[in-house]
């Protein structure tokens, strides 16, 4: 991690205060030596898999460079984290290319400026949730959700792939009867191309086990290329990139008309949110201090900022690299300048390099994504969740089913919409629940038949565990209601234990005020206890709750309300007030 001179609470308050370069606050000559080594060593991992990404996306390989110089330059200067390292990624790339591949020929000038767009509106929305500090958004998947949705995106990128490792023509149509066609050549596979595809796949492999710090993938792809020329490979079927461009781009902004760039608005606000799940887990896995949480939404900024800098470039949206941040933290980076070093090997290369890349052939690349499609899959955490619950299971599969299924910016949008609706079923779940006091103490706790524990004559204490809602507030009322009928003795004082209740909207406050009203009505005094978030406190005020209550009848534990009740001093409530 990187060293600072500063005092943690000093410099995480300049760090706030710095506009830009944040990542170079402390910044010493002795940490030179080390970001050089980890630009070296990200460089090697970059080249192959920004290639790899751009063939993915049914791009030239120069536009993943561009992109990955964009984006490392831009987080560079306006992004937060010391190692995080952004790029074409593999994640998102199926999303936008399947989406665009609708509108446009693949390849075409309207494809690439149809991207190109894309980047810059995906950047936008970025920079806007870095500013209003969205990074809630990042929540909005659930573990099982996102768990799906990786293994989907994976399907697509081995189905995606299995033509070029082949070496057999891509067929037409949707992935499913494209795979059932593919398996159909199984058969006309070129033999050559497969030893390649499943060559490049076990050099990467092999050397992720002995050292995730060796580049397999360049050490695959530079062993491919020279079989290729050595053993004249072409000539027996093999195919090659071919000329790769070597001109830097100019900046400037895609020509489409205005009602092409409305139809690309559902799909850039879809690959923004998952960028800022993928950015936001990146972040949180490599903080730059220990001491002080990660800045999120910063890195939202940086991030975004890449995706615009790629769009003015041509090229596509930009994401945060888990493996790629991976290898700065290992390598021993220590700022931002690592993913500069690499970002000036790059560049480099597209100036006076690409003849290199003639005879990459693309059988290697697709070993390249093979092993990411294999990498990407939860595989561990799918048997957690199957072994831990089966609900949440079915998420995952319903999740995976959909990306592969459909159209897969509508899986991906499905898979959105069950993780809110999961979430949304949770809520709903709550249901009013009984205290008892453990014997011997002062503490109420949730009635089990695990745990012994004792009430007090005519007096129920009651607690909801979760926020009062539209969504729970009729259950909340009913069970509040049940409790009072369903009392064998006349009830003369309810606690609510409102612990779990961290929020209540207007609905529920309705429902709240009800509850008192009816108990009013019955003669029994309603009191509230440990309501602890400042959200229900200040509802308890704006909706006049309190005033409904009657006076000091809010009290800090259940056992002070009861006291209280018990030695005559809460004023009595006459039956019928409101």
């Amino acid at each position: 991690m990187a060293e600072t001179d500063a005092s943690p609470g000093g410099l995480a308050a300049a760090g706030r205060a710095w506009p830009v370069l944040r990542s170079f606050m402390a910044y010493r000559a002795g940490f030179l030596p080390s970001d050089i080594v980890a630009g070296l060593s990200l460089a090697a991992i970059a080249i192959p898999t920004q290639m790899a990404t751009s063939r993915l996306g049914g791009f030239s390989p120069q536009f993943g460079f561009f992109a990955f110089v964009a984006a490392s330059l831009a987080f560079a200067m306006f992004g937060g984290s010391r190692f995080l390292s952004s790029g074409s990624d593999s994640t998102i790339t199926p999303i936008f290319a399947g989406s665009l591949a609708l509108m446009a020929s693949t390849g075409s000038a309207d494809y690439l400026a149809l991207t190109a767009a894309l980047a810059l509106m995906v950047g936008v929305w970025l920079v806007l949730g870095g500013v209003f500090r969205l990074g809630w958004i990042a929540d909005l998947l659930s573990i099982p959700v996102t768990t799906g949705f990786f293994a989907g995106i994976a399907v697509h990128i081995f189905v995606s792939q299995l033509p070029a490792v082949l070496g057999v023509p891509t067929p037409n149509g949707a992935m499913l009867s494209g795979l059932s066609t593919l398996l159909g050549q199984v058969r006309d596979a070129n033999p050559y191309t497969v030893i390649i595809g499943l060559g490049v796949l076990a050099a990467i492999a092999g050397a992720a086990l002995i050292d995730r710090r060796i580049p397999g993938a360049l050490i695959g792809l530079i062993a491919a290329t020279a079989a290729v020329v050595l053993a004249g490979l072409e000539s027996h079927g093999v195919a090659v990139l071919g000329d790769v461009s070597g001109v830097l781009p100019v900046p400037g902004l895609p020509h489409l008309a205005v009602a092409r760039l409305a139809d690309l608005v559902p799909l850039s606000l879809l690959i923004a949110v998952v960028v800022m799940i993928q950015t936001a887990a990146t972040t949180r896995s490599f903080p730059s201090d220990p001491d002080e949480p990660p800045d999120v939404d910063r890195d939202f900024i940086g991030v975004g900022a890449g995706s615009v800098l790629s769009g003015l470039l041509g090229a596509f949206p930009v994401d945060a690299s888990p493996p790629c941040t991976t290898i700065v933290v290992e390598t021993g980076g220590r700022s931002q300048l690592a993913c500069l070093v690499a970002a000036v090997i790059v560049i480099a290369l597209v100036a006076v390099g690409t003849a290199l890349l003639r005879h990459v052939p693309t059988a290697a690349l697709g070993g390249v994504l093979f092993f990411v499609a294999f990498r990407i899959v939860r595989l561990r955490q799918i048997v957690a969740v199957w072994q831990q619950s089966l609900g949440e299971f079915l998420l995952i599969v319903a999740t995976a089913a959909a990306i592969v299924v459909l159209p897969i910016a509508q899986g991906v949008g499905i898979g959105i919409a069950l993780s809110l609706l999961h979430g949304i079923w949770s809520t709903t779940r709550a249901r009013v629940i009984m205290f008892e006091r453990l014997p011997g103490t002062t503490i109420w706790w949730p009635q089990s038949p695990h745990i012994a524990g004792e009430r007090e004559p005519n007096i129920i204490v009651a607690g909801f565990p979760a926020p009062l809602t539209f969504l729970n507030a009729y259950d909340f009322r009913r069970g509040m209601r049940d409790a009072l009928q369903s009392a064998e003795h006349k009830t003369r004082l309810v606690v609510l234990e409102a612990t779990g209740i961290v929020e209540i909207d207007f609905t529920a406050a309705q429902a709240l005020r009800d509850v008192i009203r009816e108990y009013h009505d019955a003669g029994t005094t309603f009191v509230i206890a440990r309501l602890e978030s400042e959200r229900a406190q200040d509802a308890i005020t704006r909706f006049h709750i309190d005033e409904l209550l009657g006076s000091d009848r809010i009290f800090r534990s259940v056992e002070e309300a009861i006291r209280t009740f018990c030695a005559g001093k809460i004023p009595a409530v006459a039956p019928g007030s409101h």
